[in-house]
């Protein structure tokens, strides 16, 4: 891959990744606080734990770019994470600043290739696309624990039962 064809495939996967982001952020305030540990199966992460992983890992992969590797040293939830609001709030204050520093990586960086745990060995750009599917994934898991959890389910890609799509749809 060539520094411009990357620099192309930047523009569209950082807007991309910003606008998910927002759709994240939404999807961790409608946990309900006092649901943190509901699973819908006992080999299912609790709520909380899946927030986490969710929020964690847009952010780690934001790190891995910034260090050029892709290393997992502990991915287990702080101890001063008691629910989703605080998942929300660390969220908030570390994606945003992260993703602008990502932004600015030039795009030698981004043609170069990254090794991801001795399984891939693509080119840096393609890991935005990567981190992007793992977020829709994992929070798609997390809507669906939404409803049970006596929560509503916010819009994504348009209007959802509880927030229909019109004119102030965020979707």
């Amino acid at each position: 891959m060539t520094p411009d064809q990357a620099a192309f495939l930047l523009t569209i996967f950082l807007p991309a990744i910003k606008k998910e982001s927002q759709t994240t952020l939404r999807v961790l305030a409608a946990v309900p606080l006092d649901k943190g540990d509901y699973r819908p199966h006992k080999d299912s992460r609790s709520a909380l734990e899946l927030a986490w992983h969710l929020a964690s890992a847009d952010i780690w992969f934001l790190d891995g770019f910034l260090s050029g590797e892709f290393e997992m040293e502990d991915d287990n939830m702080p101890a001063d994470i008691s629910s989703a609001k605080d998942i929300m709030e660390c969220y908030q204050d570390m994606f945003p600043s992260k993703l602008e520093e990502v932004s600015k990586l030039p795009p030698d960086f981004w043609a170069t290739p990254l090794p991801f745990f001795g399984i891939f060995n693509n080119p840096a750009v393609l890991y935005l696309q990567f981190m992007l599917s793992h977020s829709i994934h994992h929070r798609g898991q997390l809507c669906a624990y939404l409803r049970p959890m006596g929560a509503k389910v916010p819009n994504i890609y348009g209007g959802s039962f509880d927030e229909p799509m019109g004119p102030d749809c965020q979707a």
